[in-house]
């Protein structure tokens, strides 16, 4: 495959005269050729244009139909995955075997959502039958279900390359809901966007779906961003990243004549609180494992633990030592980019204003000519100070967290009670301890997307029951939807009561005989069967 430096619009690409922008090997700190022409403004038109024209086709199509083109892309990037790795590890610094992996977990994902739309049940269809004689008004008949949004916008990540980025979850998810997407690729991986923007083409060629189906617009800035989301056609927007961007498009969505919503992830610190009886039966493993979690990919995940909450002990001590002697042996890495890196270390350098640095005191100095990397850089405080200073809760994007010192349960529970929105919330517990620790679950449920007994946030598996979101500031729609799961198909949709609807100007799936087998609430009952 070839890469050329344009947008992929519809069949065709975009005009040469954006400004342009490269792709960066951020461990060797040079620029990778082609030069990306970013998207002009007669290519935000014409993308959008040709998606507002494809939306009532693709919202047409069957669910087997859906499940085959998401089949055919998954197909095309399991065959072309050796070059798509290479790339995305050029220009992300990632490790191979991770592009290799995140590419099985993308192929995975395009497939679940593909099943999910060809059998159906997600789309809550629900019938009430008409009672004309009911006394002393008549009844009418109601049937609804979710219908697909229309043209959607997807922000491809930073962080992850293939599985939250062009063929990723929101696109996988938005096209498995019957709607068309216009991808903004991330300028961080250009090069991996094009070549997956190429593959998804193809399927959609190849699957006879109209051209507007799918687009993906390059841009080193904001503008062509700002474009989509403030085009009267586009009815919903994705996205992963900062809370600063997320939260721009969000208001930016807000403000538009028709406000549409936004479904941003933004930022997290997942939370983790260590109770007395882990650390006395599994400390040095619990240790390892934090290490693990809190260090890997260089901390650039969305569920990273940013913030250890321990009572503090003699044992505590001991063990919040040995981390940090295990945090102190990591070698630096290379981050995404350099300016990540950059974000990166000034993050710590504002936080070390207002907390105790444990590990990493001398890292930026170690550091030193080495650009876009980042080791380690941990912090400590005590419940008190951390309440006051709201910065010690603010996501730093890599491989830092704060422990924060409780004296005791009560101040443990009232720092999860004023913890801010997370993705994730960890409870480490010893066997006897769990039963005892309810009122904290509940907290940390009121807190998060996901709560966690005796494991680690990072490592998320796709499923059907799997949430991915959570309060503001993790996501934008403050945890009322998922980005990961089955369930994320419903974001694109919204819902639609037929009244009074003869049975064959229905929508099939509303239809008394029931044609496709679907779970349907009829009169208040979930069945398979007919409408009698």
């Amino acid at each position: 495959m070839r890469i050329t430096g344009r947008s992929l619009i519809g069949w065709g690409e975009g005009t040469p005269g954006g400004k342009r922008f490269h792709g960066c090997d951020p461990a060797r700190g040079v620029e990778l050729a082609p030069a990306f022409a970013s998207a002009t403004g007669e290519d935000v038109t014409r993308a959008v244009e040709l998606a507002r024209a494809a939306a009532p086709i693709v919202a047409r199509k069957t669910g087997a139909e859906r499940a085959a083109l998401l089949q055919r892309v998954a197909e095309k990037l399991e065959a072309n995955g050796a070059v798509l790795a290479e790339r995305a590890a050029q220009e992300t610094a990632l490790a191979p075997g991770r592009c290799e992996s995140e590419i099985a977990r993308t192929a995975g994902q395009l497939r679940l959502y593909g099943a999910e739309a060809a059998q159906g049940d997600w789309l809550d269809a629900r019938i009430e039958t008409a009672q004309p004689d009911r006394q002393p008004t008549s009844k009418p008949d109601h049937r609804s279900m979710l219908r697909p949004l229309g043209p959607v916008v997807v922000f491809g990540a930073s962080n992850f390359p293939f599985a939250y980025s062009v063929a990723g979850g929101d696109t996988a998810s938005a096209l498995a809901a019957g709607c068309p997407v216009i991808v903004k690729a991330h300028p961080a991986h250009p090069g991996t966007g094009e070549l997956v923007g190429r593959l998804v083409v193809a399927a959609v060629r190849e699957c006879g779906w109209p051209e507007g189906t799918f687009s993906l617009l390059f841009d080193a800035g904001f503008e062509v961003g700002q474009a989509l989301v403030k085009h009267a056609a586009v009815q919903a927007v994705g996205f992963t990243g900062s809370l600063r961007g997320g939260r721009a498009l969000a208001d930016l969505a807000a403000a538009r004549a028709e406000p549409i919503p936004v479904y941003a992830e933004m930022g997290s610190v997942n939370p983790v609180f260590v109770r007395p009886g882990a650390i006395a039966e599994h400390g040095a493993e619990l240790a390892e494992q934090l290490h693990a979690s809190a260090t890997l990919a260089v901390g650039q995940f969305c569920t990273n633990p940013g913030v250890i909450v321990v009572e503090r002990s003699a044992a505590a001590e001991v063990w919040v030592r040995q981390l940090a002697e295990k945090l102190e042996a990591t070698a630096p890495a290379t981050m995404l980019t350099p300016g990540m890196a950059e974000k990166f270390w000034e993050g710590v350098a504002k936080r070390a204003q207002s907390a105790r640095t444990v590990v990493g005191e001398k890292a930026r100095e170690k550091n030193a000519g080495t650009g876009a990397t980042a080791r380690p850089v941990w912090f400590e405080t005590d419940a008190v100070v951390f309440a006051r200073e709201r910065g010690l809760s603010e996501e730093i994007f890599g491989p830092s967290a704060v422990v924060v010192w409780c004296r005791d349960h009560a101040e443990m529970l009232d720092v999860a009670r004023h913890l801010e929105g997370s993705l994730t919330a960890t409870l480490l517990a010893g066997a006897a301890e769990a039963a005892g620790e309810r009122e904290l679950i509940e907290v940390l449920a009121s807190r998060a997307g996901r709560v966690i007994l005796n494991g680690f946030p990072t490592g998320l598996e796709v499923s059907h029951a799997i949430v991915h979101g959570g309060p503001y500031p993790a996501t934008s729609d403050g945890g009322r939807s998922t980005s990961v799961g089955t369930r994320a198909l419903q974001r694109w949709t919204r819902l639609v009561c037929y009244q009074n609807f003869a049975d064959e100007l229905l929508p099939v799936e509303l239809q008394n005989a029931n044609p496709r087998g679907l779970l349907r609430r009829v009169n208040g009952e979930w069945t398979r069967g007919a409408v009698r």
